[in-house]
């Protein structure tokens, strides 16, 4: 089964992609299923869940959360309890666990999107090593090249913030296609059963999305001011 592991939603402060238009575009582009991975909020997954619902869709929909850490970012996958932002990543892999939750080390030397700039000493379940939104090859190379070493299991994901792009990269998880369930996905993810797919982002979308966080951040600064 093929998912994006890394999407994000109109919850994200900086994202205004609409869930519905995401639903579509994630079927059309192939998708089983993808992780909502909201900054700092966890609204964006049940949300997202229920909508797919009322819409018919049979896709598998994992709710999730891209945290700030005091060093970077984490993916939790499956969370049920908001982490707060701004503990250790340890501190927050712990909460997590406390969850049974999943954790992915997205982009970590991808420093300009608050890549923790690590692998060794983390206990992730899985390493991002193809984020589809690396303007350059270099982040995602050493990405792949340290989780390989360290013999962590490797996924994609798109990060995306417009519908369009969902499933650019994605992960394939062995699982069959006659278990489309959470718990399903989730174990084989656990278990290592991934590997990352797919290509990156047009340039134009990524620095489209920088000039427009770039705005708002001058708006609210001028208004802050």
């Amino acid at each position: 089964m093929k998912f994006d592991l890394h999407v994000h939603t109109r919850f994200s402060k900086d994202s205004d992609a609409d869930i519905d238009a995401i639903i579509h575009h994630a079927k059309e582009n192939g998708l089983d299923g993808f992780a909502v991975c909201d900054h700092d909020v966890i609204e964006g997954g049940p949300f997202s869940v229920q909508r797919a619902a009322e819409l018919g869709s049979d896709l598998v929909i994992i709710p999730g959360v891209e945290i700030t850490t005091s060093e970077g970012h984490l993916l939790v996958l499956g969370i049920k309890e908001s982490i707060e932002p701004g503990l250790s990543p340890a501190e927050t892999i712990r909460r997590a666990r406390a969850q049974d939750a999943l954790v992915i080390l997205p982009h970590p030397f991808k420093i300009t999107s608050h890549g923790i700039g690590y692998v060794e000493g983390l206990d992730v379940d899985a390493v991002e090593v193809l984020n589809s939104r690396c303007l350059t090859d270099g982040p995602n190379n050493k990405a792949r090249a340290t989780a390989s070493s360290l013999g962590l299991a490797q996924v994609g994901g798109s990060d995306c913030h417009v519908p369009e792009m969902v499933g650019m990269s994605y992960t394939e998880i062995d699982v069959d296609v006659q278990e489309r369930s959470l718990e399903a996905v989730l174990g084989a993810i656990r278990q290592g059963r991934v590997r990352p797919g797919g290509g990156k982002t047009p340039k134009v979308f990524v620095i489209r999305q920088m000039m427009k966080n770039a705005k708002k951040r001058t708006a609210k600064a001028l208004k802050l001011g």
